[in-house]
């Protein structure tokens, strides 16, 4: 099922389009709405829920273990500023070529504007991001609650200090670092078997869009969405390049080793989905977990390369629909604003959305804007999550070669240890029984 698993995630996609389609096309509208599209919403968000279990625990030991292991607190500073360099360098590139391919194709030219009224229903409220507000939410008051709720950022900063410290009383809290370890591999074995749900969330995940939307509307939106995915592979491949610099051969090897979490990312247009099996995957192209456990949460929060790409292309994209002319200063005044607030949108809702009308408010652009591009938005989010695994990705892998610490890959696929199963005891191991249990008593 591991070897095999790309393949069953890529049939579940084609499966999910086609039956999509097929709901779409010969069901009524309010049927798939109300009866349809709850299953199928409900298959998909099993395997969501089920990720979400991991992450923290996941996430906690990683770190902690990590940092531990490690033994010297100046190299984690010095991989902190590093991995925050890296980050700043690429959000800039991102939100760049953002602007620089929307101005370029000018695909909001003759964009269909919707009513201004239906438009700010579509949109609803949207809570305004304050960035006093944000950074207050990073340092936990509360380890469980951070725990409990997956915020990854508070996650982050209690095992930042339970590590240092674990590192500082050596010894002493050598059980804590070993009980850690072992959590660490229990995790990542459970999501080997979570994992073998994902073909079927993913064709849940496609058919539920496909289902709900239609095919047809890719049409309406077709200039748009070619264009946009245009710019997201050139992202790619600015990325890849920069990390083929340091990784020389070895990106391709990266490359192969990521499909699985990157389709899963694609699919379910999850970044939480697919971390689980990006440490796993990782760890086999030779990443260590000190390493990955610090900069890829920290990328998940800082360093979403598709989001601030979508960000900037879309807040143009409805300036050029209601006719607005931006001068090149407004764009880089757009730029730099949008390179602050997006820092903040990992624990926000609908988070790019936040973005976007705070800032098409703060420059005086129609707020109610953002309802042309929510049609889409789906198809939208798959393309941009899919580019923040693939950014992360190369920004560990790279920062891990840069302080000389990548180690030899292991194979691509690695069978996870089995539970015992018909053993000699058949399950009475340990047990002292009563005789009578075996007692022939017919006769």
């Amino acid at each position: 099922m591991d070897r095999r698993l790309t393949l069953y995630i890529l049939i579940g996609m084609v499966l999910g389009v086609a039956v999509g389609q097929v709901f779409y096309t010969m069901v009524d509208p309010a049927v798939v709405k109300d009866q349809v599209a709850p299953w199928l919403k409900l298959l998909s968000d099993i395997f969501l829920n089920l990720i979400k279990m991991l992450v923290a625990p996941l996430v906690l030991s990683t770190i902690v273990v990590g940092i531990a292991h490690m033994g010297d607190s100046s190299a984690l500073g010095r991989i902190g500023f590093r991995a925050i360099a890296w980050f700043i360098i690429a959000s800039m590139i991102s939100i760049g070529l953002g602007l620089v391919m929307v101005n370029l194709f000018q695909p909001g030219v003759g964009a269909p504007i919707p009513d201004a009224a239906s438009a700010a229903k579509a949109v609803g409220e949207v809570k305004e991001l304050k960035a006093t507000e944000f950074i207050l939410s990073i340092f936990p008051k509360n380890a469980i609650e951070a725990l409990a709720t997956n915020n990854i950022l508070q996650i982050l900063v209690f095992s930042l200090f339970a590590g240092v410290a674990l590192s500082a009383i050596g010894e002493r809290g050598a059980a804590l670092v070993r009980g850690a370890d072992a959590l660490a591999e229990m995790m990542l074995q459970v999501t080997g078997y979570v994992m073998r749900y994902a073909p079927i969330a993913v064709f849940a995940a496609i058919a539920k869009v496909v289902a709900v939307s239609g095919l047809a509307i890719l049409g309406t939106y077709v200039e748009l969405l070619i264009e946009f995915y245009l710019s997201l592979v050139l992202l790619w491949v600015i990325l890849l390049s920069v990390g083929a610099l340091f990784l020389r051969q070895r990106i391709w090897t990266l490359i192969r080793y990521i499909r699985q979490p990157l389709m899963i990312a694609f699919s379910t247009a999850s970044s939480e989905a697919a971390l689980p099996k990006m440490f796993e995957q990782l760890d086999r192209f030779g990443v260590p977990r000190r390493i990955s456990g610090f900069i890829l949460p920290l990328g998940y929060s800082f360093n979403l390369d598709g989001s601030m790409m979508y960000m900037s292309f879309a807040t143009i994209f409805i300036a050029q629909a209601y006719g607005i002319d931006l001068s090149i200063g407004t764009q880089i005044m757009i730029l730099l604003t949008l390179m602050i607030s997006s820092k903040g949108i990992a624990a926000v809702p609908r988070a790019s959305l936040v973005v976007i009308t705070g800032t098409l408010a703060m420059f005086g652009l129609p707020v109610e804007g953002v309802a042309i591009i929510l049609a889409i938005d789906q198809f939208l989010d798959m393309g941009r999550t899919a580019t923040n695994v693939v950014g992360n990705a190369v920004a560990t892998s790279v920062i891990t070669k840069w302080e000389g610490m990548l180690e030899v890959e292991e194979p691509e696929f690695v069978e996870h240890p089995h539970a015992p199963a018909h053993t000699v005891a058949h399950g009475r191991a340990g047990l002292e029984l009563d005789p009578s249990n075996f007692e022939d008593d017919r006769g």
